[in-house]
């Protein structure tokens, strides 16, 4: 299912990238958002890693950090066969990106009078 973004990946505009340190090593940044948003979209953490960029393992092992950290599943996954086999997001997974994307674009617009003035080299 696809995801809107709040904030584009690429923009000429000024604007923060945000990493969430939630502590006990849990860290919640853009890649590891933009690795969910993908497997939603996807359904399946291999797509998901190929259109970023990325191995499944290290897809895998980006999801398991979140697992790890988070205690629970943000991903599920179904084994391959006749049928194909996939990942979708769990209820906390899809939590996860909303709760990122949200806390970014509130950051974003709190900061965006003095990112403007920095990116004009009027620092304010």
């Amino acid at each position: 299912m696809p995801r809107a973004r709040t904030v584009p990946e690429r923009s000429d505009e000024p604007r923060l990238n945000l990493r969430l340190d939630l502590g006990g090593g849990l860290r919640v940044g853009p890649g590891k958002v933009r690795l969910l948003e993908e497997i939603g979209r996807a359904g399946s953490i291999s797509a998901a890693g190929r259109a970023l960029g990325m191995s499944y393992r290290r897809a895998w092992e980006l999801v398991e950090a979140l697992n790890r950290g988070f205690g629970a599943p943000v991903a599920e996954t179904a084994a391959g066969g006749a049928g194909g086999g996939g990942a979708r997001l769990t209820a906390l997974g899809d939590e996860v990106v909303r709760t990122y994307r949200a806390i970014e674009a509130e950051a974003n617009a709190a900061a965006a009078a003095r990112l403007a003035a920095l990116a004009g080299r009027g620092v304010g």
